[in-house]
């Protein structure tokens, strides 16, 4: 999937007890940001990063969510324990995961193993991928999408 191509179909679980589904983006513009594990230092700086600009974000008229594979109910603790104010959506079966091409190879201490690379995505309100974001380090990046956004 790339730029202009239109979101893969998907219904999903989100935290809070909700689904998230292709058809309920259209309409207006929304953030999917991919991150690899709830609770880990990158991803929660990610999610506090949102969170803080969550108000910007709704003034422009985007929603924002996160997803990872994570379980409901870790993205629920996660919530909690890191007073995260973005709805999270669990894709453990990675149908938008591998349909977005997020799932990689990856390595750390030597270790090779397979992980979402994070990767944001702006889905414009007719449902097409209107941009992306590869490879991405958790600092600073909520504001620079907001900044697309604002731009946009």
């Amino acid at each position: 999937m790339a730029s202009g191509d239109p979101i893969p179909s998907f219904d999903l679980a989100t935290s809070g007890g909700g689904r998230l589904r292709a058809g309920d983006l259209k309409g207006r513009r929304t953030v999917l940001y991919f991150y690899p594990k709830d609770d880990t230092p990158g991803c929660t700086i990610e999610g506090q990063e949102f969170t803080s600009l969550r108000t910007d974000f709704e003034a422009k008229g985007v929603d924002v969510f996160g997803v990872s594979p994570d379980s409901e109910r870790s993205h629920e603790k996660f919530i909690t324990r890191c007073s995260l104010g973005i709805p999270l959506v669990s894709d453990p079966d990675r149908v938008l995961i591998d349909a977005l091409d997020v799932w990689k190879e990856k390595s750390y201490m030597g270790r090779t193993y397979m992980g979402v690379e994070r990767s944001t995505f702006l889905v414009g309100p007719d449902g097409t991928i209107q941009r992306e974001w590869r490879e991405v380090k958790a600092p600073g990046h909520a504001a620079e999408v907001l900044e697309a956004v604002a731009g946009s």
